[in-house]
């Protein structure tokens, strides 16, 4: 029997190498739709006060209408979606949207989705719950609900 030590310098090499190839496969083997668009899980930050969370993320592109957040319980779910630019420039009657007579040359911004989910330690108050956009930064403001006490009477 051989003992190997292992640093936790190695330990970690070792997750971000099984991280890779268990992306790398997953690429390999997953056949998307033509058209569909890869789903970006974004990043985020959480920070908890007594009254609530505080959770923060980048959704470059996005408009308001096209961001849903779900609550339910303790579990929240982001899904956005942000236009390709000829569905947004094309709107717009600017000298930079292509007309549709022009003909693209080249496109490299297209649609991106973004979906992240996740579970808070307390369920959430969602009428007393907000959200802002401002400059592709989704912020969440997060209510903790009061804990119901319920008195039973002793007979």
């Amino acid at each position: 029997m051989f003992i190997v030590p292992v640093s936790r310098r190695a330990a970690v090499r070792a997750r971000h190498f099984d991280h890779l190839f268990d992306n790398a496969l997953e690429q390999l083997f997953a056949q998307p739709a033509a058209d569909a668009a890869p789903v970006r899980r974004p990043a985020i930050d959480v920070s908890e006060s007594d009254r609530g969370y505080v959770v923060t993320l980048d959704v470059p592109g996005v408009s308001r209408e096209d961001v849903k957040v779900s609550i339910d319980g303790r579990s929240v779910s982001i899904v956005a979606e942000a236009r390709n630019a000829k569905a947004t420039d094309a709107a717009t009657d600017t000298p930079e949207a292509p007309k549709a007579s022009d003909r693209v040359i080249l496109r490299e911004r297209a649609v991106a989705s973004y979906a992240r989910s996740f579970t808070l330690p307390s369920e959430i108050d969602q009428a007393s719950s907000q959200a802002k956009l401002d400059n592709g930064v989704l912020t969440l403001t997060l209510v903790k609900r009061a804990p119901v006490s319920t008195r039973i009477s002793v007979n």
